[in-house]
């Protein structure tokens, strides 16, 4: 924790996985927002702005290596999100039910949720600047199945990404894989903080190929979010 231009600021690693940030976005509210020597709720709540800046898998032509994405909209595929309380006033309901219909959804037991980003955060860092693309990102709940890669295992649908590729609703269109996105966005939302998600595409998932030279690239996004947030 320091400062950056006059702007205190917390850069805080959180591992891979919605597991992982579920555990940071959790204990960082609770040193805002819980007296930890009465273990009370403090009586004013504290809204924390929180970013996440990583790397992530691009699904469509026009998010190609090197594109800046942000998740205005994030897929859980992994089902954290469903053990909190009231999750049905924060998920995107329709957006759900087109996801299942649309990818004859294969999972059993696991259904993908759907939250939004902080919207006034969102307009903050990528608003009308044009250089970072919105987007829908999904989720996953691990590297390989889960992305559609495989290796000695087969997977349970060998369609899901072509299906995941090609979804459309309202105009919308799953932009990128990334493994935290939905949980901070609807952990965050729950605790009443303002989050986002914003990656650097080094794999183009379609043509199958990656930049594995991406520390540039992911510098210049780092610099770009904390100008503005």
């Amino acid at each position: 924790t320091g400062t950056y231009r006059g702007k205190r600021i917390t850069v805080q690693s959180h591992g891979i996985g919605c597991d992982n940030i579920e555990i940071v976005i959790n204990e960082l509210d609770a040193l805002a927002n819980i007296d930890l020597e009465t273990r009370q709720v403090r009586p004013n709540h504290r809204k924390l702005t929180m970013v996440r800046v990583g790397t992530s898998g691009g699904l469509q032509p026009d998010t190609p290596i090197g594109t800046y994405v942000a998740a205005h909209k994030s897929i859980g595929f992994e089902g954290s999100l469903f053990f909190y309380a009231n999750t049905e006033e924060i998920r995107d309901l329709p957006f759900e039910a087109a996801l299942k219909e649309q990818l004859q959804w294969p999972i059993k037991g696991l259904d993908p949720y759907v939250v939004n980003c902080s919207e006034s955060l969102y307009q903050q860092i990528v608003g009308d600047h044009g250089d970072i693309v919105p987007g829908c990102t999904i989720a996953a709940n691990g590297f390989y199945a889960p992305q559609g890669r495989q290796l000695r295992l087969p997977l349970a649908d060998p369609t899901l990404n072509q299906k995941i590729e090609a979804f459309e609703f309202e105009g919308q269109r799953i932009t990128n894989f990334e493994m935290e996105s939905a949980a901070l966005s609807g952990i965050g939302s729950l605790l009443g903080h303002d989050t986002l998600t914003v990656c650097y595409i080094i794999a183009g998932r379609q043509n199958l190929n990656m930049n594995t030279n991406y520390k540039q690239g992911i510098d210049g996004l780092i610099e770009l979010v904390l100008e503005r947030i």
